[in-house]
């Protein structure tokens, strides 16, 4: 069978179908094309536990925890889950509404809970039924026919009717082309999301080797550059800068000059400088207040609050803003690309004073001990790392694309 490129399916050919695939779908219930499986794990003939997340699919147990969960001695009254077995999780979260349907993709057959329902299939394409579960097509049913329980974590609905769940297929056919559509834009996903922890794991690799250590001298130099590093403070090479205390009554406004807030750094997309604020401040404000914009590109970043503690950095434009939960540091002879890595590398919050509210001092940062080379090289290390970055970010683009485009095909592909 000719496989079909997902780059060529849109929201548009999805619904007009393609030719050769005009046949009605057919609606059966799922008791018709499964079974429930009643394996158990006799005499503990297995021993791979395994969990079903909602994002992460069926894995083994030990690489989602990082340990055994389970208790040996209890897993011989375990199912049995064999290779391409579909298991139901009745554990509700924000990524499964009604709890996680997933198949068995590993290459060997584990063990899970009797909180689990375990089922297998016939007369079906697995990868299409797979497929299926990922859309909300099935919701609607389980909404009318089961219930959160005793548990609030948890979807209770019983076996027998979770069995009797109407679905509808397609012919052989066109199920085979959906999900090959399908896996051939999960691979390209995962091929995206793999590149990007390489070059993350690259990065993170490059922060350690190409900054000085006590030493002086970093492990990884470009060539021509030589000499030791010069050790200073934080506070000689820049100004720490404090926030203003913004009142509710004043916020609001969406023209002016950007007023940032630590909310305003939480956004998912990974920039390396502060693109909008949801707040922005007029002239006029300004005069009242008597605020002083901070008019050069700075360095900013929580001061105060759990916000100190993900150490997000980013850098900030002038003019703008800052509220009093913020802090900014300005460079002075220093190049603020390079300056904004060595930031990267600091674990700042290690300097927070612990109380009602996790909080920073400007006097005890500028005390942190960093080493500087030359101009010349700050630039060159400071060039190669916004290059790394801007190449992470392009892989963040185009996975939220892609993922974008597998949850329209979901919407529009399956009735």
């Amino acid at each position: 069978m000719k496989q079909i490129p997902w780059s060529s399916l849109s929201a548009r050919s999805c619904r007009n179908r393609r030719k050769g695939c005009n046949f009605a779908w057919e609606q059966c219930k799922l008791s018709d094309i499964s079974e429930k499986s009643y394996e158990k794990n006799t005499y503990n003939k297995y021993s791979t536990v395994l969990t079903n997340s909602a994002e992460y699919g069926i894995v083994k147990q030990r690489d989602f925890f990082d340990k055994d969960i389970a208790n040996s001695s209890n897993i011989s009254g375990y199912y049995v889950v064999r290779k391409n077995y579909f298991v139901y999780n009745p554990r509700i979260s924000n990524q499964a509404k009604f709890g996680p349907i997933n198949r068995n993709k590993l290459d060997e057959s584990g063990i899970m809970s009797p909180l689990y329902l375990v089922f297998t299939v016939h007369d079906i394409d697995e990868s299409f039924l797979e497929t299926l579960f990922q859309t909300t097509t099935w919701h609607r049913f389980m909404y009318q026919n089961g219930d959160t329980g005793a548990r609030a974590d948890r979807f209770a609905i019983k076996d027998s009717t979770f069995m009797s769940m109407p679905i509808k297929v397609p012919s052989l056919e066109e199920q085979h082309k959906l999900a090959l559509a399908f896996q051939k834009l999960d691979q390209t996903i995962t091929l995206h999301e793999e590149k990007k922890r390489q070059l993350e794991r690259l990065k993170s690799a490059l922060l350690k080797k190409m900054f000085a250590d006590k030493s002086g001298y970093p492990a990884v130099r470009f060539e021509g550059f030589g000499g030791k590093w010069d050790q200073c403070k934080l506070g000689n090479v820049g100004t720490f800068r404090g926030g203003f205390g913004f009142p509710e009554n004043e916020q609001g406004n969406i023209d002016g000059i950007a007023f940032y807030k630590v909310s305003d750094m939480n956004d998912s997309c990974n920039t390396l400088t502060m693109r909008k604020a949801s707040n922005y401040v007029t002239s006029s404000q300004i005069s009242k207040n008597k605020w002083k914009p901070i008019l050069n590109q700075n360095i900013i970043f929580a001061k105060v609050g759990a916000a100190v503690y993900l150490e997000r950095k980013r850098k900030a434009m002038g003019p703008f803003l800052l509220d009093n939960n913020m802090m900014a540091f300005q460079p002075k002879d220093a190049d603020i690309d390079y300056i904004y890595y060595v930031f990267q590398r600091l674990r700042i919050s290690k300097h927070a004073q612990v109380g009602t509210l996790p909080s920073l001092n400007a006097s005890e940062l500028r005390n942190i001990t960093i080493y500087i080379p030359s101009l010349n090289e700050q630039k060159a290390v400071a060039d190669l790392m916004v290059s790394l970055d801007h190449t992470i970010i392009l892989y963040d683009f185009k996975l939220e694309l892609l993922k974008k485009l597998k949850s329209s095909l979901l919407q529009h592909m399956f009735i």
